[in-house]
């Protein structure tokens, strides 16, 4: 029945983002795991060199552990960064976009879904996608945060991808879903891009 079938969406759903943090990070599902991370050692390598050679960064994931885990690592350098999850308040919020925009902080971390609308960054030069989001419009809106009006920058974009995982099948059903979504209607931002049952199945 219709409960039966929704019951058992909700719970592919938690198995797949639980496969999603694994590749971020073991550490995310596995409370006692010190064995690392390759994305986050290659997160904040990006990182480190982009600043070190003069670069604004954005930080974007769908995880705020991920984020939360990144900020300790990266206040081992040093050096500045704010961080957007959702949470704060219009005024934190406002105040963080200022610190970034007037070049006093070289590192943003945010929160994809915090980050979708409403933020002017032109600031960055460079955006990390640190996990991929099957709806790929709302992964691109927030990308365009640092291409608002006023950005005189080339803006280069880094998607992290753990190769023979499940983000590269993200990666399939995104393009996939693009494809769809540019055949039905162009330039109205983030349309319904649900996965239908067999299509979430498939990502196993």
């Amino acid at each position: 029945n219709e409960q039966e079938v929704k019951e058992s969406r909700i719970q592919i759903l938690a198995e797949l983002t639980k496969l999603r943090q694994i590749c971020c990070s073991p550490e995310l599902c596995y409370e006692n795991y010190t064995g690392g991370s390759g994305k986050v050692e290659a997160c904040l390598e990006l990182m480190k060199n982009a600043v070190e050679g003069g670069h604004r960064v954005l930080v974007f994931s769908q995880f705020t552990s991920m984020l939360e885990l990144l900020q300790r690592e990266w206040r081992e350098t040093g050096m500045e960064y704010r961080y957007l999850s959702g949470k704060d308040s219009k005024l934190a919020r406002k105040q963080m976009v200022e610190d970034f925009q007037t070049g006093e902080i070289p590192v943003f971390f945010i929160s994809l879904k915090a980050g979708g609308t409403g933020l002017n960054l032109t600031a960055a030069d460079i955006v990390i996608h640190v996990d991929p989001w099957w709806n790929v419009a709302a992964q691109n809106q927030a990308t365009d945060r640092a291409h608002r009006i006023g950005q005189k920058q080339v803006v280069s974009v880094m998607k992290l991808v753990a190769r023979n995982t499940i983000e590269e099948k993200i990666i399939t059903l995104q393009e996939k879903k693009a494809a769809l979504a540019d055949s039905v209607v162009e330039g109205e931002g983030v349309r319904d891009t649900a996965l239908n049952r067999e299509e979430l199945l498939s990502l196993f």
